[in-house]
């Protein structure tokens, strides 16, 4: 688990400001859901927490730490599009994550390294559900299949913070239902804090523990480059709770309430 910790965040590209003002603790352990407009930053916010991006102003603690300047083993990342390698099978992409961290120069491992690592991969793909699909290779896999071997490489190298960028807007209903009670139970199974985009708000508040809204607050088409988006809607969601139709009226609410 890690807490993040983010003050004063700014984020422009030239004179275009994409976000500002975002100040934010993220505890240990949380599902945190980020939703908002197409366009409002959630995506960059996302980039700048995995160290893909640089913030032009402010910082990002984990821990109580700066940032690594790059993305390291504490961040695991699953997008929508399956950042799969095609031509190996569903054992040897989960491999290859532990065969790049534990031999950088090689990029291999050999001996009783390799095989203590195919174990480990070996329960990953167990724990994902995709043992009888081992020796398959991405092709052979439905869109389901595809998203678990993503995840399977995202949590073999034990992340502290998992990032999901929108990983479940292709996938069909029944699917997706499998994949979130998936990702719900290798939450709670693995003790990782998660930041997860989305579009869908039944999805943001069924799964998250809160629910962080980014919008901007000036629309005028003069505005939308000098002004970015920022928190405009901040929820922990309990467990049980309020039905999501009631729970999106909450934040459409707040969202017209921030606008005014």
């Amino acid at each position: 688990m890690s807490a993040i910790s983010v003050s004063g965040l700014w984020k422009e590209y030239g004179r275009q400001v994409v976000l500002e003002h975002i100040d934010l603790e993220i505890e240990s352990g949380s599902f945190v859901a980020l939703v908002g407009p197409s366009g409002c930053g959630k995506s960059t916010f996302l980039k700048m927490i995995l160290g893909d991006e640089v913030p032009t102003r402010g910082q990002i603690l984990i821990d109580g730490e700066p940032l690594k300047p790059e993305p390291d083993i504490d961040r695991g990342v699953v997008f929508q599009r399956y950042s799969v390698f095609p031509h190996l099978t569903v054992l040897g992409n989960v491999l290859l994550a532990l065969e790049l961290s534990g031999s950088s120069f090689w990029g291999r491992l050999w001996g009783a390294r390799r095989k203590k690592a195919r174990a480990e991969a070996l329960d990953m793909i167990e724990c994902v559900g995709l043992t009888a699909a081992v020796k398959k290779f991405p092709s052979e896999l439905s869109g389901g299949m595809q998203q678990r071997l993503a995840l399977a490489q995202a949590l073999i190298l034990k992340p502290k913070i998992l990032l999901l960028d929108e990983p479940f807007g292709a996938l069909d209903p029944g699917i997706r239902s499998d994949i979130h009670q998936l990702v719900q139970r290798l939450w709670k199974e693995e003790g990782i804090t998660v930041l997860m985009v989305t579009h869908d708000l039944s999805e943001a508040f069924t799964l998250g523990t809160r629910v962080i809204a980014f919008d901007r607050l000036r629309k005028r088409p003069e505005e939308t480059s000098a002004y970015g988006a920022t928190v405009t809607f901040d929820m922990k969601v309990d467990k049980p709770v309020a039905p999501p139709s009631e729970l999106e009226a909450d934040l459409h609410e707040a969202q017209r309430q921030a606008a005014q």
